[in-house]
């Protein structure tokens, strides 16, 4: 179990503080508004990302007697964690640009992360075969792991939110690109996991 909260925590913090379109509006929203603001974009994938969840997972779980789907799926998976580790080692900070104002923060956040495909791509060829090899082990497990996933990423989030509302540098400093790159190095590990998963599933 512990294995699955590992990997929740490292993929919720990953994504949750990597440069994207959703952090972005996290802090455009923080600075043209206020914190409250940047929280309500910051919560918006607990939303968005439940029917997503749950349609990739009855895909999955219907394809579960095709092994060599599965070893493609995991193999692919490998992949976007791979693209992940590298945006992460090569970060150099975040910047936004306030352009007009706008109102309905949590909107826009629903709309940016509904209409991202990293939503779409991540359940389908990384978080739904987790969920399904940490059911194997038990529900709590599987429980885990989204729980560890989203309570990183949204809390990630709001923290950025409210940091950003206090200093507007921190997205640009060297803890940040630190702790990006010591998180691209964690992903490196995971891709080459899920790699030899797909290939021992192909074979």
């Amino acid at each position: 179990m512990i294995e699955f909260l590992t990997i929740g925590i490292t993929l919720g913090l990953s994504a949750g503080l990597a440069p994207g379109p959703l952090l972005t509006l996290v802090i455009s929203e923080t600075l043209k508004h206020d914190i409250k603001a940047g929280i309500k974009v910051a919560l918006a994938p607990i939303i968005t990302d439940s029917p997503i969840a749950l349609l990739t997972l009855f895909i999955f779980t219907s394809l579960s007697q095709h092994l060599e789907i599965l070893g493609v799926i995991s193999i692919a998976g490998g992949f976007l964690i791979l693209q992940m580790a590298i945006q992460n080692l090569r970060v150099k900070g975040v910047k936004a640009e306030i352009k007009e104002k706008e109102t309905d923060s949590m909107l826009k956040g629903i709309l940016v992360n509904f209409l991202s495909p990293h939503p779409y791509l991540f359940w389908i060829s990384v978080g739904s075969p987790i969920v399904t090899r940490a059911a194997e082990t038990g529900l709590a497990a599987a429980f885990g792991f989204v729980a560890c996933l989203y309570g990183l990423l949204v809390g990630s989030k709001i923290a950025v939110a409210v940091l950003v509302g206090k200093s507007r540098e921190l997205l640009s400093g060297r803890i940040y690109i630190y702790i990006m790159r010591f998180l691209g190095l964690v992903l490196i590990v995971l891709a080459i996991m899920l790699f030899r998963e797909g290939i021992g599933l192909l074979s």
